[in-house]
Protein backbone atom coordinates (compact mmCIF):
# COMPACT_ATOMS: atom_id res chain seq x y z
CA UNK A 1 0.00 0.00 0.00
CA UNK A 2 0.84 3.65 -0.77
CA UNK A 3 1.20 5.28 2.72
CA UNK A 4 1.37 8.81 3.55
CA UNK A 5 2.93 9.66 6.99
CA UNK A 6 2.44 12.14 9.00
CA UNK A 7 4.25 14.61 12.13
CA UNK A 8 7.26 12.49 11.35
CA UNK A 9 10.44 13.15 12.53
CA UNK A 10 13.83 11.11 12.38
CA UNK A 11 12.98 8.85 14.90
CA UNK A 12 10.07 8.13 13.50
CA UNK A 13 11.20 7.07 10.14
CA UNK A 14 13.98 5.21 11.63
CA UNK A 15 11.30 2.88 13.29
CA UNK A 16 8.91 2.74 10.82
CA UNK A 17 11.32 2.08 7.77
CA UNK A 18 12.91 -0.74 10.28
CA UNK A 19 10.08 -2.60 10.52
CA UNK A 20 8.44 -1.69 7.35
CA UNK A 21 6.64 -5.42 5.81
CA UNK A 22 6.77 -3.89 1.93
CA UNK A 23 4.44 -1.12 1.76
CA UNK A 24 5.35 2.17 -0.14
CA UNK A 25 6.04 4.75 2.67
CA UNK A 26 6.08 8.40 1.94
CA UNK A 27 6.97 10.64 4.77
CA UNK A 28 5.79 14.59 5.53
CA UNK A 29 7.22 16.48 8.67
CA UNK A 30 3.69 18.53 8.43
CA UNK A 31 1.27 17.71 10.67
CA UNK A 32 -1.98 16.66 8.85
CA UNK A 33 -4.83 19.50 8.57
CA UNK A 34 -6.94 21.15 6.22
CA UNK A 35 -3.87 23.34 4.32
CA UNK A 36 -1.83 20.11 4.36
CA UNK A 37 -5.10 17.62 3.63
CA UNK A 38 -3.54 17.85 -0.09
CA UNK A 39 -0.60 15.97 0.22
CA UNK A 40 -2.44 12.55 1.11
CA UNK A 41 -3.72 12.48 -2.33
CA UNK A 42 -2.79 9.54 -4.54
CA UNK A 43 -1.92 7.54 -1.39
CA UNK A 44 -4.30 4.71 -0.24
CA UNK A 45 -3.57 5.40 3.54
CA UNK A 46 -2.35 7.89 5.96
CA UNK A 47 -0.28 7.25 9.10
CA UNK A 48 -1.14 9.75 11.78
CA UNK A 49 0.04 10.57 15.65
CA UNK A 50 -1.42 12.67 18.64
CA UNK A 51 -1.42 16.35 16.86
CA UNK A 52 -2.33 15.57 13.86
CA UNK A 53 -6.55 16.86 13.02
CA UNK A 54 -8.58 14.54 11.59
CA UNK A 55 -12.20 15.99 11.74
CA UNK A 56 -15.51 15.62 9.54
CA UNK A 57 -14.69 17.56 6.89
CA UNK A 58 -10.92 16.47 6.43
CA UNK A 59 -11.91 12.85 6.26
CA UNK A 60 -14.35 13.57 3.81
CA UNK A 61 -11.35 15.37 1.49
CA UNK A 62 -9.62 12.19 1.99
CA UNK A 63 -12.08 10.23 1.02
CA UNK A 64 -12.42 11.84 -2.48
CA UNK A 65 -9.26 11.51 -2.09
CA UNK A 66 -8.65 8.18 -2.70
CA UNK A 67 -7.78 7.10 1.63
CA UNK A 68 -8.98 3.53 2.70
CA UNK A 69 -7.91 3.43 5.52
CA UNK A 70 -6.16 5.84 9.01
CA UNK A 71 -3.76 4.51 10.97
CA UNK A 72 -2.87 5.67 14.42
CA UNK A 73 -0.04 5.12 15.78
CA UNK A 74 -0.79 5.95 18.86
CA UNK A 75 -3.48 4.68 21.48
CA UNK A 76 -5.48 7.86 22.15
CA UNK A 77 -8.12 8.81 18.85
CA UNK A 78 -9.43 11.78 20.10
CA UNK A 79 -8.43 13.67 17.25
CA UNK A 80 -10.48 11.76 15.05
CA UNK A 81 -13.81 11.94 13.84
CA UNK A 82 -14.86 8.22 13.88
CA UNK A 83 -18.84 8.24 13.09
CA UNK A 84 -17.78 10.32 9.91
CA UNK A 85 -14.79 7.78 8.99
CA UNK A 86 -17.39 4.84 9.90
CA UNK A 87 -20.15 6.15 7.25
CA UNK A 88 -17.81 6.34 4.95
CA UNK A 89 -16.17 3.04 5.10
CA UNK A 90 -12.54 3.83 6.23
CA UNK A 91 -11.30 2.01 9.01
CA UNK A 92 -9.38 3.88 11.48
CA UNK A 93 -6.95 1.38 13.27
CA UNK A 94 -4.89 2.07 16.27
CA UNK A 95 -2.14 1.15 18.63
CA UNK A 96 -4.49 -0.16 21.83
CA UNK A 97 -0.99 -1.03 24.34
CA UNK A 98 2.35 -0.14 23.22
CA UNK A 99 5.20 -0.61 26.11
CA UNK A 100 2.67 0.58 29.29
CA UNK A 101 5.69 0.91 31.67
CA UNK A 102 6.91 3.43 29.28
CA UNK A 103 4.49 6.17 30.48
CA UNK A 104 3.91 4.41 33.67
CA UNK A 105 7.62 4.91 34.57
CA UNK A 106 7.26 8.49 32.79
CA UNK A 107 5.04 9.84 35.43
CA UNK A 108 6.64 7.76 38.51
CA UNK A 109 9.62 10.42 37.33
CA UNK A 110 7.73 13.20 37.43
CA UNK A 111 6.29 12.33 40.56
CA UNK A 112 10.13 11.74 41.60
CA UNK A 113 11.71 15.03 40.11
CA UNK A 114 8.76 17.50 41.74
CA UNK A 115 8.57 15.75 45.36
CA UNK A 116 12.79 15.32 45.37
CA UNK A 117 13.86 18.33 43.63
CA UNK A 118 16.24 16.80 42.00
CA UNK A 119 16.16 18.88 38.91
CA UNK A 120 16.77 22.04 41.38
CA UNK A 121 19.63 20.48 42.96
CA UNK A 122 20.90 19.57 39.58
CA UNK A 123 21.15 22.97 38.48
CA UNK A 124 22.45 23.96 41.88
CA UNK A 125 25.56 21.67 41.76
CA UNK A 126 26.43 23.10 38.42
CA UNK A 127 26.56 26.15 40.34
CA UNK A 128 28.66 25.53 43.18
CA UNK A 129 25.22 25.64 45.55
CA UNK A 130 25.65 22.83 48.05
CA UNK A 131 22.82 23.81 49.81
CA UNK A 132 20.03 21.73 51.10
CA UNK A 133 17.49 24.88 51.95
CA UNK A 134 14.16 24.31 50.02
CA UNK A 135 15.20 20.64 48.65
CA UNK A 136 13.13 18.71 51.47
CA UNK A 137 10.29 16.43 50.06
CA UNK A 138 8.20 13.30 51.46
CA UNK A 139 8.42 9.47 51.51
CA UNK A 140 6.27 7.81 49.05
CA UNK A 141 6.00 4.85 51.49
CA UNK A 142 2.48 4.83 53.12
CA UNK A 143 1.47 8.09 51.27
CA UNK A 144 -1.99 7.85 49.26
CA UNK A 145 -1.87 7.87 45.31
CA UNK A 146 -5.20 8.35 43.58
CA UNK A 147 -5.02 6.71 39.97
CA UNK A 148 -7.75 7.71 37.67
CA UNK A 149 -8.11 5.28 35.01
CA UNK A 150 -6.87 1.76 35.32
CA UNK A 151 -6.04 0.47 31.87
CA UNK A 152 -2.65 -0.87 31.02
CA UNK A 153 -0.89 1.99 31.40
CA UNK A 154 -2.73 2.78 34.78
CA UNK A 155 -2.13 -0.88 35.96
CA UNK A 156 1.52 -0.51 35.15
CA UNK A 157 1.91 2.25 37.20
CA UNK A 158 0.19 0.72 40.02
CA UNK A 159 2.32 -2.28 40.19
CA UNK A 160 5.04 0.29 40.28
CA UNK A 161 3.43 2.04 43.57
CA UNK A 162 3.26 -1.09 45.27
CA UNK A 163 6.82 -1.55 45.16
CA UNK A 164 7.66 1.92 46.99
CA UNK A 165 4.37 0.94 49.57
CA UNK A 166 1.94 3.44 48.39
CA UNK A 167 -1.48 3.48 49.88
CA UNK A 168 -3.32 3.51 45.92
CA UNK A 169 -6.63 4.17 45.44
CA UNK A 170 -8.47 4.08 42.03
CA UNK A 171 -11.42 5.34 40.20
CA UNK A 172 -12.74 3.60 36.47
CA UNK A 173 -15.74 1.92 35.60
CA UNK A 174 -14.50 -0.82 34.97
CA UNK A 175 -12.29 -1.87 38.34
CA UNK A 176 -9.26 -4.30 37.90
CA UNK A 177 -9.36 -7.72 39.98
CA UNK A 178 -6.10 -7.93 38.94
CA UNK A 179 -5.25 -4.72 41.24
CA UNK A 180 -8.02 -5.66 43.73
CA UNK A 181 -5.71 -8.88 44.43
CA UNK A 182 -2.70 -6.43 45.05
CA UNK A 183 -4.74 -4.30 47.67
CA UNK A 184 -5.95 -1.09 45.25
CA UNK A 185 -9.02 -0.17 46.55
CA UNK A 186 -11.69 1.23 43.81
CA UNK A 187 -14.07 3.90 44.87
CA UNK A 188 -15.67 6.87 43.07
CA UNK A 189 -14.09 9.68 41.82
CA UNK A 190 -14.54 11.89 45.08
CA UNK A 191 -13.84 8.67 47.24
CA UNK A 192 -10.73 8.69 45.20
CA UNK A 193 -9.39 12.42 45.03
CA UNK A 194 -10.32 12.53 49.29
CA UNK A 195 -7.07 12.75 51.32
CA UNK A 196 -5.01 11.54 48.44
CA UNK A 197 -0.92 13.07 48.65
CA UNK A 198 -0.55 12.34 44.51
CA UNK A 199 -2.95 12.16 41.61
CA UNK A 200 -2.33 10.70 38.77
CA UNK A 201 -4.35 10.42 35.77
CA UNK A 202 -4.56 7.68 33.18
CA UNK A 203 -7.54 7.49 32.09
CA UNK A 204 -8.60 8.51 28.04
CA UNK A 205 -10.25 11.36 26.80
CA UNK A 206 -13.30 11.34 26.18
CA UNK A 207 -16.37 13.66 26.26
CA UNK A 208 -16.86 12.55 29.63
CA UNK A 209 -13.81 13.04 31.00
CA UNK A 210 -13.11 16.31 29.21
CA UNK A 211 -12.08 19.14 31.84
CA UNK A 212 -11.91 15.74 34.47
CA UNK A 213 -10.49 18.13 37.01
CA UNK A 214 -11.98 21.35 37.24
CA UNK A 215 -12.62 23.96 39.58
CA UNK A 216 -14.97 21.79 40.94
CA UNK A 217 -13.08 18.10 41.36
CA UNK A 218 -9.81 20.55 42.64
CA UNK A 219 -11.67 21.36 45.33
CA UNK A 220 -11.86 18.01 46.46
CA UNK A 221 -7.74 17.83 46.49
CA UNK A 222 -6.13 17.32 49.79
CA UNK A 223 -4.52 20.78 50.20
CA UNK A 224 -0.70 21.26 48.75
CA UNK A 225 -1.26 17.54 46.71
CA UNK A 226 0.55 16.57 43.38
CA UNK A 227 -1.16 16.17 40.34
CA UNK A 228 0.27 14.41 37.08
CA UNK A 229 -0.88 13.97 33.89
CA UNK A 230 0.97 12.13 31.16
CA UNK A 231 -2.66 10.76 29.34
CA UNK A 232 -4.40 13.75 27.22
CA UNK A 233 -4.52 17.35 27.57
CA UNK A 234 -7.76 17.65 27.83
CA UNK A 235 -8.33 16.51 31.22
CA UNK A 236 -7.59 19.34 32.55
CA UNK A 237 -9.07 22.47 32.85
CA UNK A 238 -5.79 24.32 32.72
CA UNK A 239 -7.06 28.20 33.91
CA UNK A 240 -8.57 26.20 37.26
CA UNK A 241 -5.30 24.18 37.60
CA UNK A 242 -3.21 27.76 37.54
CA UNK A 243 -5.47 29.53 40.19
CA UNK A 244 -5.28 26.39 42.58
CA UNK A 245 -1.46 26.62 42.35
CA UNK A 246 -1.40 30.29 43.12
CA UNK A 247 -4.03 29.72 45.96
CA UNK A 248 -1.83 26.62 47.14
CA UNK A 249 -4.77 24.31 47.04
CA UNK A 250 -2.69 22.91 44.61
CA UNK A 251 0.99 21.95 45.32
CA UNK A 252 2.79 20.44 43.12
CA UNK A 253 1.77 19.90 38.94
CA UNK A 254 3.63 17.32 36.28
CA UNK A 255 2.63 17.67 32.61
CA UNK A 256 3.37 15.53 29.44
CA UNK A 257 0.73 16.51 28.05
CA UNK A 258 -1.17 20.16 27.47
CA UNK A 259 -4.74 21.28 26.07
CA UNK A 260 -3.03 23.29 23.65
CA UNK A 261 -0.18 21.34 22.75
CA UNK A 262 -0.45 20.58 19.46
CA UNK A 263 1.01 24.24 18.45
CA UNK A 264 3.79 23.36 20.69
CA UNK A 265 5.03 20.22 21.23
CA UNK A 266 7.50 18.58 19.77
CA UNK A 267 8.92 21.56 18.12
CA UNK A 268 11.75 23.94 18.77
CA UNK A 269 10.59 27.54 19.99
CA UNK A 270 13.71 28.72 21.81
CA UNK A 271 14.00 31.30 19.57
CA UNK A 272 10.42 32.65 19.46
CA UNK A 273 7.98 34.21 21.70
CA UNK A 274 5.80 31.57 22.88
CA UNK A 275 2.24 33.25 22.38
CA UNK A 276 0.41 31.16 24.54
CA UNK A 277 0.10 32.64 27.85
CA UNK A 278 -1.52 29.74 30.22
CA UNK A 279 1.67 27.81 29.62
CA UNK A 280 3.82 30.55 29.87
CA UNK A 281 2.41 31.44 33.16
CA UNK A 282 2.72 27.27 34.09
CA UNK A 283 6.19 27.96 33.10
CA UNK A 284 6.89 30.60 35.71
CA UNK A 285 5.64 28.39 38.79
CA UNK A 286 8.64 26.54 41.00
CA UNK A 287 6.48 23.37 41.47
CA UNK A 288 5.71 22.97 38.33
CA UNK A 289 7.47 19.99 36.27
CA UNK A 290 6.31 20.10 32.06
CA UNK A 291 7.80 17.60 29.80
CA UNK A 292 7.16 17.49 25.92
CA UNK A 293 4.56 14.19 25.29
CA UNK A 294 7.50 12.02 25.80
CA UNK A 295 6.26 9.76 28.24
CA UNK A 296 6.05 7.18 24.75
CA UNK A 297 9.11 7.90 24.16
CA UNK A 298 11.13 4.74 24.32
CA UNK A 299 13.04 2.33 22.46
CA UNK A 300 11.02 -0.71 23.60
CA UNK A 301 7.81 1.73 23.01
CA UNK A 302 8.76 2.65 19.74
CA UNK A 303 9.63 -0.71 18.27
CA UNK A 304 6.08 -1.95 19.74
CA UNK A 305 3.75 1.24 18.00
CA UNK A 306 6.13 0.34 14.85
CA UNK A 307 5.56 -3.20 14.45
CA UNK A 308 1.87 -2.60 15.44
CA UNK A 309 1.11 -0.22 13.47
CA UNK A 310 2.42 -2.91 10.42
CA UNK A 311 -0.01 -5.61 11.62
CA UNK A 312 -2.97 -3.42 11.37
CA UNK A 313 -2.11 -2.24 7.94
CA UNK A 314 -1.00 -6.12 6.68
CA UNK A 315 -4.50 -7.08 8.01
CA UNK A 316 -6.54 -4.55 6.14
CA UNK A 317 -4.84 -4.98 3.21
CA UNK A 318 -5.21 -9.10 3.80
CA UNK A 319 -8.75 -8.69 4.02
CA UNK A 320 -8.35 -9.76 7.68
CA UNK A 321 -10.18 -9.22 10.96
CA UNK A 322 -8.73 -5.74 11.97
CA UNK A 323 -8.56 -6.29 16.01
CA UNK A 324 -7.22 -2.89 16.79
CA UNK A 325 -10.13 -0.73 14.74
CA UNK A 326 -11.92 1.95 16.26
CA UNK A 327 -15.65 1.75 16.47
Amino acid sequence: MKIAVFSTYRYDEEFLSRFNTGHELSFFTVALTEETVKLAEGFDAICIFVNDRVDSEIIKTLHKGGIKLIVLRCAGFNNVAIETANELGIPVLRVPAYSPEAVAEHAIALILTLNRKTHKAYNRIREGNFSLEKLMGFNLHRHKVAVIGTGNIGKAFCRILKGFGCLISAYDPYPSTELQDLGVKYGTLQETLNDADIVALHCPLTETTKHLINKETLKLFKEGAMLINTSRGGLIDTKAVIKALKTGQLGYLGLDVYEQESTLFFHDHSENVIQDDLITRLISFPNVLITSHQGFFTKEAMEEIAQITFKNIDAFSKGEELVNRVK
